[in-house]
């Protein structure tokens, strides 16, 4: 691994059988939701190494959440665990019946944060949420949110609903990777004028191994709030279906009588998905613009890239 890469250490963290190693084996590790079933249980700590964006890496430590190893986490192992950490992540399962105990453990974690990494950022996953009735979803969210918020005072966390079968869980880790890019301003700025030169409706920018939505930019109001990541989950699932049959997906163009959305290889760590309603527009002007395009993307995603935005003339 490259000495100039950005390491951030990431705590993934909850009571065992919360659903930890799932969530990561289906955003990191191309599992489908039923493949899960299969996973054990996390024994001790696993490390694993995710690289986003050239530069940034995630040390991403999947800790078992046994009594025994929660415990040690707060005793002997405590510096090693909690220092130098960028971010938390506590899942709990919803239909726990140990809500006391959970919020017990997580209470010990912020207590070591504050000690040893008091920057952190929080982040609470309330998981399973699929196994909650529908008229009961929001009610039993919100009522865990205003405990979590609460309890961890001083400290400010976010907290997503999630739940493997749907795209919930790939909107809290857009989100928490969202925070994690050091230079996701101006790569937001520069989406958004490489948008408007190319007259699209939308411009999303997804990471290439895990499909997850790390800049988008929108120039029309769109219906769907949620449609980042049903895309990211039907992708990601399309590119799997082609690696079982020693395929590999590189870009696809989805024309209707309303618009046209083009998704494409753009640097060597995204694809980048490009809506255009404009009929006038024929697809070879927008795949030319992709394609002239990434060349300066990519020099975006070193943390010294460029400062200057995108303004070049793109057809």
């Amino acid at each position: 691994m490259s000495s100039t890469a950005m390491k951030k250490k990431v705590l993934l963290m909850g009571k065992s059988g919360s659903g930890k190693t799932s969530m990561r084996s289906i955003i990191f590790a191309n599992y489908i939701a039923r493949d899960t079933r299969r996973l054990g249980a996390t024994i001790d700590v696993e490390h694993s190494h995710v690289r986003f964006l050239g530069n940034l890496v995630l040390n991403l430590w999947d800790c078992g959440g046994q009594d025994t190893f929660m415990e040690n986490y707060f005793t002997s192992q405590r510096d090693n665990i909690f220092r130098n950490v960028e971010v938390l992540i506590y899942v709990f399962d919803v239909e726990s019946r140990e809500l006391e105990k959970d919020m017990h453990y997580y209470q010990s974690c912020l207590e070591a944060i504050l000690q040893n990494s008091p920057d952190a950022k929080i982040f609470c996953l309330v998981h399973k949420m699929d196994l909650v009735q529908e008229d009961q979803r929001d009610l039993i969210f919100k009522e865990r949110e205003d405990d979590l918020k609460r309890l961890s005072r001083p400290l400010a966390c976010t907290c997503f609903r999630t739940s493997i079968w749907d795209e919930t869980l790939y909107k809290a880790w857009s989100s928490i990777v969202y925070q994690l890019i050091p230079n996701v301003q101006q790569l937001e700025c520069n989406l958004r004028n490489f948008a408007q030169i190319i007259e699209a409706d939308e411009v999303l920018l997804f990471e290439r191994a895990t499909f997850l939505v790390i800049s988008h930019y929108q120039c029309k109001e769109q219906r769907d709030a949620h449609r980042f990541e049903k895309i990211s989950n039907i992708i990601k699932q399309f590119k799997l279906s082609c690696s079982k049959l020693a395929a590999s997906f590189q870009s696809m163009e989805v024309r209707n009588s309303n618009f046209a959305a083009f998704i494409d290889v753009f640097t060597s760590n995204t694809y980048v998905m490009v809506i255009m309603s404009d009929p006038s527009i024929p697809s070879a002007a927008t795949l030319i613009n992709i394609r002239n395009a990434r060349r300066h993307f990519e020099k975006l995603e070193r943390v010294d890239g460029p400062k200057h935005s995108l303004h070049m003339r793109m057809r």
